[in-house]
């Protein structure tokens, strides 16, 4: 790190919440159409409009140098991203330098059995893999695409080349609901831990996502029913709320964007595969730091429009799921800003 990006200041929001965590999107595109993601025909973003690896690492190490210490890279589904390797690359050198606690990234597992070792290789110790069934059928249902052999076989590869692994679980009414005690014993019985996470009101909300709303309240006290949940201050920097299962032994975590507001210690900020810097994930308000990155070879317009776009991060978002007007609380698919 340059001794110009040590003399940095701490982007510091106006809540006095530093911003230590961030998720970038590499790509729009994924091999998967989940239902609750995407839709099935998706228009996706001319290759001129979505930052080149060159730009996706000068963007993250601007961040990284204004006291950045996690990085998450997302999609759409990051491993199908062109040359993605190189960036994961190039981006590690951050972490031998110290400046960077941890690189990682969220995919459906569909790459890993390619990649899995390398990116174990480039300093890459745990990944989140998205995971809502283990029911061969259900999950091409729900992936429109997938093929759950294959990210079961992801799964393994990752774990035999030493990542740590995490399960993100979708809570679905009516479609995966029953199976969340099956997938926690299958999780923790191969040393991952679980995450479940409630349906987002982003992109198109007809009557099926409506109805697939699982409030995880409920989830909850039915899994208390079996486990003993004990609670935890573990954290991953993330808004995952942690219990450890006493039966298992292993950790489950779950994010509530509906019925828990996780906002009050915020320390995120997504930028999109175009150089949208979001503030926040359930509100519209957002920056361009395309413009200052192919404008200028210096990053002092860069860092004058993050200090900008910090300045007016919200205390908190308004998600809600509108029943009366059968609408989203933001018209972005998930994919459009990043997992």
């Amino acid at each position: 790190m340059s001794t110009l990006q040590k003399r940095q200041p701490a982007l510091i929001d106006p809540f006095q919440r530093a911003i230590t965590y961030l998720r970038v999107s590499v790509t729009d595109r994924c091999d998967f159409r989940c239902v609750y993601c995407m839709a099935e025909n998706m228009t996706f973003l001319p290759k001129a409009d979505l930052l080149s690896l060159e730009e996706l690492d000068r963007l993250c190490s601007a961040f990284v140098a204004r006291g950045v210490t996690k990085l998450r890279l997302t999609g759409g589904e990051p491993l199908v991203r062109r040359g993605i390797m190189t960036l994961v690359g190039s981006l590690s050198r951050h972490l031998r330098s110290g400046a960077l606690k941890e690189l990682t990234l969220t995919t459906n597992g569909s790459q890993l059995i390619k990649y899995a070792a390398e990116l174990k290789s480039h300093g890459v110790e745990r990944i989140n893999v998205s995971l809502d069934t283990l029911n061969a059928e259900k999950f091409r249902a729900i992936t429109r695409w997938g093929d759950l052999h294959q990210v079961l076989a992801g799964i393994d590869a990752a774990q035999a080349a030493g990542l740590k692994v995490k399960i993100n679980a979708v809570a679905l009414k009516g479609v995966n609901e029953d199976e969340i005690p099956s997938l926690l014993d299958w999780a923790h019985g191969r040393g991952m831990d679980l995450t479940i996470i409630e349906v987002m009101p982003l992109g198109d909300v007809g009557d099926e996502r409506l109805d697939q709303y699982l409030p995880l309240s409920l989830v909850r006290a039915q899994l208390a029913e079996r486990y003993t949940l004990r609670d935890t201050d573990y954290a991953t920097g993330g808004p995952a709320r942690y219990v450890q299962v006493q039966e298992t032994g292993g950790r489950l975590g779950f994010i509530t964007p509906l019925t828990h507001n996780f906002c009050e210690s915020c320390n995120r900020v997504r930028i999109t595969c175009t150089g949208t810097l979001f503030m926040c994930l359930g509100q519209e308000d957002a920056a361009d730091l395309r413009a200052p990155l192919r404008t200028s070879e210096s990053d002092d317009r860069l860092h004058a429009a993050i200090d900008a776009a910090v300045a007016r991060k919200p205390k908190g978002h308004d998600f809600v799921i509108d029943r009366r007007h059968r609408r989203p609380a933001l018209s972005r698919h998930m994919s459009m800003t990043g997992g």
